[in-house]
């Protein structure tokens, strides 16, 4: 059995992909924000085709909505026991609820594609706030920024679909005229 040799190919996805995450740490250099979740959202929502970065988009911004919501309501019920916020043997059993509500939830509203990402927002929540104060506006600027990246992938893909793209590409001698007919084809 023989394997197919690597071949390495930088498409049309990669590019916008590329595209939509600098864009947004580039704006949020300006606003003096982390971009790590909004550049997280713009590489989840970058599909390829608009019809693929919706699917994508709404499954990590409807899970990091959902997540989010569930850990905060947990970790504030989790205070309660701990009120300095330190992580500890407790806070398991908080995961464990957590994540039979999350799935429920996407379960529920029928995405379940959601579960993944919202795990990773509810597990961040969790396990990296310990500040009573923080928590809140942590979880919601989790989602606003997630929401900014998504957004800028789909109008990414709104406004360079591939046909213009590899035309750009093609233009700007990025990509073999030869080419261009080929990956429009795909």
């Amino acid at each position: 059995m023989s394997k197919k040799p690597f071949k390495f190919r930088i498409g049309m996805r990669n590019i916008k992909t590329a595209i939509a995450a600098t864009l947004c740490a580039f704006v949020y250099l300006f606003i003096d924000r982390n971009p790590t979740f909004a550049c997280i959202g713009a590489i989840f929502g970058t599909g390829y085709d608009m019809g693929d970065s919706w699917l994508n988009g709404g499954n990590r911004l409807f899970g990091t909505i959902i997540g989010g919501f569930i850990g905060m309501l947990l970790f504030r019920l989790y205070l309660v026991f701990c009120p300095d916020g330190e992580v500890g043997l407790l806070m398991m059993p908080f995961l464990f609820v957590g994540v039979i509500a999350l799935i429920v939830a996407c379960q529920f509203f029928r995405w379940p594609g959601g579960i993944q990402p919202g795990g990773v927002v509810l597990s961040i929540i969790l396990f990296t706030q310990n500040d009573a104060a923080a928590y809140i506006p942590y979880s919601l600027n989790r989602m606003l920024d997630t929401a900014i990246g998504v957004i800028v992938a789909l109008l990414i893909n709104h406004f360079f679909p591939r046909e213009r793209l590899v035309k750009i590409l093609c233009a700007l001698h990025l990509r073999k005229p030869e080419k261009v007919k080929e990956d429009i084809s795909k």
